[in-house]
C-alpha cells in the first residue's frame, strides 16, 4: 500500500484511518527565521560504525525529547529512503527554509536503542525515533550518490539495511555541525510525533544526469503499522504548524 499525495485521497484524508497525523508535533515544518533559537550546546553530529555491514550508532545530545535537559542517547540506523519532486519538477525536499524547497531530501532513521530492542518497539514512542535529514539540491555530479545507486540496483523499497555494506557516511554533507533540530513526527502515517528531527543545513548536490537516470531508491526496515512503500515521485507531505516549537539550531545566526 503506497500513501497518496495531491489526490482526492491523499495526505489531507491521511487522518481520517491514521489519527496522528491530524495532530500535534507534526512533521515536516518550514524553517522560518523567527523559529530559530541558536543554541550554543549542539555539538556536532557524531557517527560511528556507519557501515551497513555493521551495527550502525548515532549519538546526539539530545535537547528535544528530555526536556530541553541535555543528554546522551545512542540510535541504531533501520531505515533509509528518500523524497523527490515530480519527474518535471525539481522541488521535492519535505522540509523548507523560509519557503525554500530542495529537490529531494534524504532520511536516515534511527531508533534509540539505548531504550528499545528494534524499531518496531520504538516507532510510536515519544523518545523513539531520530531521523538525520539532508536536503538534496542539483548541482555537482556527486561519486558517493552514484556509487550508492549502482550498489543498490536491483533491489526495490524494502530490505534491511543491515544485509548492505555501504558507509552511509559518504552520503551525509561534509558539514555535520550545522543543523536543525526540532521535535516532530513521521511524514507518513501513520504520522507518530515520535522523532528527534536532526535535519543538516548545509545541502549535498547530485547532478541532473543522476536525478534523471538513476534509479530512485527507497530503502527500508519494518515499522508496527507501517507502510512500507511510497510513490517514487512527488512523495513529500506538505509543511505542519509549528504548534508553538522552537527550531534550535547549531550556527550562529540563528536568533
Amino acid at each position: 500500500k503506497s500513501h497518496s499525495y495531491g489526490r482526492p485521497d491523499g495526505e489531507h484524508n491521511w487522518s481520517s484511518n491514521y489519527p496522528f497525523c491530524g495532530g500535534a508535533f507534526q512533521s515536516p515544518i518550514d524553517f522560518q527565521t523567527q523559529l530559530l533559537r541558536y543554541d550554543p550546546n549542539l555539538p556536532p553530529i557524531q557517527v560511528q560504525n556507519y557501515n551497513l555491514a555493521t551495527k550502525e550508532q548515532l549519538t546526539l545530545s539530545n535537547n528535544g525529547h528530555s526536556g530541553w535537559c541535555s543528554m546522551i542517547i545512542e540510535y541504531s540506523a533501520a531505515q533509509l529512503h528518500f523524497h523527490w519532486g515530480s519527474s518535471n519538477l525539481l522541488t521535492g525536499s519535505e522540509h523548507t527554509v523560509n519557503g525554500k524547497r530542495f529537490a529531494g531530501e534524504m532520511h536516515v532513521v534511527h531508533f534509540n536503542s539505548d531504550k528499545y530492542p528494534n524499531i518496531s518497539m520504538a516507532v510510536d514512542k515519544h523518545d523513539g525515533l531520530a531521523v538525520l535529514g539532508v536536503f538534496i539540491e542539483i548541482g555537482e555530479f556527486n561519486p558517493a550518490f552514484d556509487k550508492f545507486f549502482k550498489y543498490m540496483n536491483g533491489i526495490k523499497y524494502r530490505g534491511t539495511l543491515l544485509s548492505y555494506t555501504f558507509n552511509i557516511h559518504a552520503l551525509l554533507p561534509a558539514r555535520l555541525d550545522e543543523y536543525y533540530r526540532y521535535d516532530g513526527s513521521l511524514t507518513t502515517p501513520p504520522c507518530y510525533p515520535s522523532v528527534l528531527w536532526t535535519v543538516f543545513r548545509r545541502p549535498v548536490t547530485i547532478s541532473r544526469k543522476q536525478v534523471f537516470h538513476e534509479n530512485r531508491y527507497s530503502l527500508y526496515a519494518s515499522y508496527a503499522q507501517e507502510s512500507t512503500t511510497v510513490p517514487l515521485h512527488g512523495n513529500y507531505r506538505k509543511p505542519q504548524i509549528a504548534d508553538n516549537r522552537v527550531v534550535l539550531v547549531s550556527f550562529k545566526d540563528g536568533k
